[in-house]
């Protein structure tokens, strides 16, 4: 499996992306000096492909097809392509405040921590539903990761469209996300016109 290796901060730096998206709380100390050089068209919008694709941690083929599945949808192809990308479980684990990032979202779905309507998940990239329960496996409860990982996030601002019950070890997906509920620094329009060349 093919795997982005790149330490976050310095690509955080590179992308002007703020850490806290990425739910790092570590800011780096070095700035950025650009050249006086002025980006193109398409620098800018491989920039937005690129700030997308890393703050979800997918990679350039799985993105792809999520470009082609949102166009096939009914709507604004950019924002359902946003919305595909926060449906993802990982992304959903994050957002409930059961992982303090979603690479960490993405290694305890992988490892079987999580069970989705009660059936034990293993797929980051499977995406959610209205109405679906998200549950800490009985398993893991009860481990000191688990409860660190509470500590850090029980003040994190859950989303409307989500429900997190971290006493019962459980969140709730109430409806499907709307792109003002997203609150991700990325331009999807541009990634549209990358796409449509």
């Amino acid at each position: 499996m093919a795997v982005n290796r790149v330490p976050v901060l310095k690509r955080c730096r590179s992308l002007g992306i703020e850490p806290a998206f990425l739910g790092y709380s570590r800011k780096s100390k070095r700035q950025l000096l650009r050249s006086s050089r002025k980006i193109s068209e398409y620098g800018l919008q491989l920039r937005e492909k690129q700030k997308a694709k890393f703050i979800y941690g997918v990679l350039e083929r799985p993105f792809r097809n999520y470009y082609k599945k949102a166009d096939r949808m009914k709507g604004m192809t950019g924002e359902n392509l946003m919305i595909l990308l926060e449906r993802r479980i990982d992304n959903v684990i994050f957002r409930l405040g059961f992982a303090r990032t979603r690479r960490e979202a993405r290694q305890m779905v992988s490892h079987k921590a999580f069970t989705l309507n009660g059936k034990v998940v293993n797929i980051p990239s499977m995406l959610v539903k209205a109405g679906d329960v998200i549950e800490i496996k009985e398993k893991s409860r009860s481990s000191q990761h688990i409860k660190d990982i509470f500590e850090l996030t029980y003040d994190r601002a859950v989303p409307a469209w989500l429900t997190s019950d971290q006493e019962n070890f459980k969140g709730t997906v109430n409806e499907l996300p709307t792109r003002d509920q997203i609150d991700v620094p990325v331009d999807e329009l541009m990634i549209v016109e990358l796409y449509s060349k």
